[in-house]
């Protein structure tokens, strides 16, 4: 018995030409393919989009006093500009990664430099709060575009016995570009417009544009997208003892939209709960609402997963040892490192210290935080265990953040304890994702890496409405304390869980 196929329409003249165009890898020029140390011009180009992504995070928060006086708005509507952002990318990352594999990398990420150029270029021109808002989101769908396929480029583009000094000059270039940012928001802001936090943007952008299309090299042989798509990937189900196991391969259909689009709405409506909380002009009956709206899609969700093919949120790889409080400490670790961003400029703009200045010393965290991360196994040699460094990192930041919390606010103060935030931070959280991706069997890293990446941005975006509400509800002195007193906690919850199953190996 044969089985007939449905006739396939193709497509037009003018489409094919225009996907043509549109898809097409271009080679790289001879003379760079050739050159022996060509795979460090890739790094470079893929280094820029680290930085322009980082320096999006960290320059924002800089920004909400201009944009609170420029709109006349208050400051949980304003929070808006960096909570779209962060909810649209953790919604994209997942399937744009699944994009990539079809129509190319390196055309996804030069589509992803142009994107969010584009849309900064449209933010700095923004009339309106919510125009801005709206171009914030179409920036994070550049952002996706390109943090999705950043270190598979490098992967691609890179000889193995190069791998982890590309990777480690990658993470340089996201701490460098987290460090500059309060800097440069802040020099912006008060010697300048707000606008140039955003425009800044468009040369960086254009300028990875040109580096992409001539320094990396191309995902598909003959630079076009497969007819057929890739080829079909191994599903796997969790199996006892949160093991996970081949089913056999996966149809093209597979990814898991509704279990995205859960996450997205239970994430959406909790933070949006939040910001009513903190000032956002809804009706007094939308925080329930809200609430018991994510309560609901959060457990659609967990129905959702349980029953999914590919889902986004593994149970079986979740309830794996050591995945579960690492992806905890995680989130927790990522909110710590956020929170202080937003809340320190507004705690030190309420105790008198210039914009511009401020700036100046919250880079301090972010900093140390870059310089844990790259050398914190050569200063702190008896911390080489992940399992250590993660507890010691945790309880540094908590150290850190109890002199914020009770040393008078000013620039001296500040200046004393945010760098030791940042370095307890910055030892935390690479060893923290380090012990969470060996725990992961190794078929199933690509599931791991994006669950890392969805709670890192689900921490950033808590971690950025939360200083908001305390200051709402009890003013910069005494709710910016109140914050700093339940992150010291959240500090505490993070050494408990730190290196918890450090021995699991993933098999």
């Amino acid at each position: 018995m044969t089985t007939e196929h449905p006739a396939v329409r193709p497509p037009s003249l003018g489409g094919r030409l225009l996907g043509s165009r549109l898809l097409t890898e271009h080679p790289r020029p001879r003379g760079v393919a050739g050159w022996r140390y060509a795979h460090w011009l890739a790094v470079g180009t893929v280094c820029l989009g680290a930085f322009l992504g980082q320096l999006t995070a960290s320059i924002t928060a800089l920004v909400f006093p201009a944009l609170e006086q420029h709109f006349h708005a208050g400051l949980a509507t304003v929070e808006w500009v960096a909570l779209a952002y962060l909810l649209v990318l953790v919604a994209l990352l997942a399937p744009v990664g699944r994009l990539s594999d079809l129509v190319g990398r390196k055309t996804m990420y030069l589509w992803g430099f142009a994107v969010f150029a584009a849309a900064s270029l449209g933010a700095g021109l923004a009339g309106g709060l919510w125009l801005l808002v709206g171009c914030r989101a179409v920036q994070a769908v550049g952002g996706a575009m390109m943090q999705a396929n950043s270190v598979a480029l490098v992967a691609r583009g890179v000889p193995e016995r190069a791998m982890r000094g590309a990777l480690g000059i990658q993470a340089a270039a996201q701490g460098l570009g987290l460090a500059l940012g309060p800097t440069l928001g802040g020099l912006l802001v008060q010697h300048a417009s707000w606008r140039w936090a955003f425009w800044i943007n468009v040369p960086i952008g254009l300028l990875g544009i040109l580096a992409g299309w001539f320094l990396l090299p191309r995902t598909h042989p003959d630079g076009r997208p497969p007819a057929g798509g890739p080829p079909p990937e191994p599903a796997r189900r969790p199996a006892r003892g949160g093991r996970w196991a081949a089913v056999g391969p996966v149809r093209r259909g597979g990814f898991d939209l509704a279990g995205l689009l859960l996450l997205a709405g239970a994430s959406g409506a909790l933070l949006l709960a939040l910001s009513t909380v903190s000032g956002l002009p809804l009706p007094g009956w939308a925080p329930p609402v809200l609430l018991l709206t994510a309560a609901g899609l959060a457990v659609a969700l967990a129905r959702q997963e349980q029953r999914a093919e590919r889902p986004i949120i593994a149970p079986g790889l979740v309830n794996t040892p050591g995945v579960r409080s690492g992806l905890v400490v995680a989130l927790l670790g990522y909110l710590l490192l956020f929170c202080p961003l937003v809340l320190g400029p507004m705690m030190l703009a309420a105790a008198g210290v210039p914009i511009a200045r401020a700036g100046l010393v919250i880079t301090l965290l972010p900093a140390a935080f870059a310089v844990a991360a790259a050398a914190g196994g050569r200063l702190l040699p008896a911390l080489r265990a992940d399992g250590a460094r993660c507890r010691w990192g945790a309880g540094t930041a908590g150290a850190g953040l109890v002199l914020l919390a009770v040393l008078p606010m000013g620039a001296g103060s500040a200046a004393l304890a945010l760098p030791v935030v940042g370095f307890g931070l910055g030892l935390l959280l690479p060893a923290n994702n380090a012990m969470v991706m060996r725990a992961v069997p190794a078929e199933c890293s690509a599931v791991g890496g994006g669950m890392v990446n969805m709670v890192r941005s689900l921490g950033t975006a808590f971690g950025t409405a939360l200083p908001v509400l305390g200051v709402h509800l009890a003013g910069p002195a005494t709710g910016g304390r109140a914050v700093l007193a339940a992150l010291v906690a959240l500090a505490g919850v993070a050494v408990a869980l730190g290196g918890h199953d450090a021995g699991v190996r993933r098999t």
